[in-house]
């Protein structure tokens, strides 16, 4: 059997360290000691993914039933280090409502739930490593990390490759939300290039009349631009 390809790690300064102090969560799951760095196996690289076939059509618009906030279209691309397109690639994202709640049970915020929004789409990149998302803008939330402490309006993504082995998480957030200086999340980028990939851009292509405004968001899957990603 020939040699299994092994995945490549993230470029060195494009992600956070395990241990950010001023995000309290990482002081309970970093690592205390050095990692052990294990050999892929075959099931990993090449074992079964749930999802891809189950992506019906629709699962890609999240404001079907109606829910109640500010109705935005976020589009974009998946990249390779070298910008050009991955296919195929399974896209799915959650989100708070427009007050800032998840409909998730242990989110116990005191805002009101929508019963026409659950927060979650799915969607896989065409040929040419496109997706696209109609959902309602989220609110701020707080959270207990520290004092007075409120998440900047945010998107999760996840995208899962073919193989259990390929799936990332990172984050989207709006441009110019004065919320993003406070946020330890966020500031656990190494650098402004690593915190500015998870900016989306306002687009004026894809905003329609009358109905909603586009935002734009790119992710890169590796190399120096990568976009900065969770552990």
């Amino acid at each position: 059997m020939s040699e299994i390809a092994q995945y490549r790690r993230p470029a060195r300064g494009t992600q956070p360290d395990y241990l950010f102090e001023d995000y309290g969560s990482t002081a309970k799951r970093a690592p205390s000691k050095s990692l052990i760095l294990l050999r892929q196996t075959l099931s990993e690289i090449t074992g079964p993914v749930f999802g891809h076939d189950s992506v019906k059509e629709g699962d890609n618009d999240m404001t079907l039933a109606g829910p109640v906030g500010e109705r935005i279209v976020v589009s974009g691309r998946v990249l390779d280090e070298n910008g050009r397109p991955v296919p195929h690639t399974l896209v799915e994202v959650w989100q708070a409502n427009s007050a800032g709640r998840y409909a998730h049970k242990l989110d116990q915020h005191d805002a009101p739930l929508d019963p026409n929004f659950t927060g979650a789409g799915r969607v896989m990149t065409d040929e040419h490593g496109r997706y696209r998302f109609m959902s309602i803008k989220p609110g701020a939330y707080p959270w207990k990390n520290h004092f007075n402490a409120w998440r900047p309006a945010h998107i999760h993504f996840s995208l899962f490759g073919r193989s259990f082995a390929t799936r990332l998480v990172t984050q989207m957030y709006f441009p110019n939300d004065p919320l993003l200086a406070f946020d330890p999340i966020y500031n656990s980028a190494p650098d402004a290039a690593a915190r500015t990939s998870m900016i989306s851009s306002f687009d004026w292509e894809t905003t329609q009349n009358e109905f909603a405004l586009g935002y734009k968001f790119d992710i890169v899957l590796r190399g120096r631009n990568q976009t900065m990603m969770e552990k």
